[in-house]
């Protein structure tokens, strides 16, 4: 079945930098796009960015262009997002998901708290 396992999440300062990586296993991973979204709390799910099977192609909302990246290594099975600059607005439970939206499916989170 499909797994999806972030990891990388933490405290940050904000103007600070934090690497999420999502390990995926149970698909063909190198053939499917891959996304990031993202739930802060008390709100609902919003997509952050994706990424096409051979990175020729990325999107990312609009509130993140320019600070996040999205990469992937097809060789092992991973997506990364690169989060520079980060603000407080930034804090939630950052989750990885199979396609180009939020998913499902989607893995279990991992949480970004940017605060001084």
């Amino acid at each position: 079945q499909v797994q999806l396992v972030e990891s990388g999440g933490g405290l940050a300062q904000p103007g600070g930098s934090l690497r999420l990586s999502c390990a995926a296993s149970g698909f063909t991973f190198s053939t499917s796009a891959m996304s990031w979204a993202r739930q802060a709390p008390g709100k609902g799910l919003d997509w952050v960015s994706s990424i096409g099977s051979d990175s020729s192609i990325t999107y990312y909302t609009d509130s993140v262009k320019g600070r996040f990246t999205i990469s992937r290594d097809n060789a092992n099975n991973t997506v990364y997002l690169q989060m520079n600059t980060l603000k407080p607005e930034d804090t939630a439970l950052y989750y990885c998901a199979r396609g180009w939206g939020s998913g499902p499916p989607r893995g279990q989170g991992t949480q970004v708290t940017v605060s001084s």
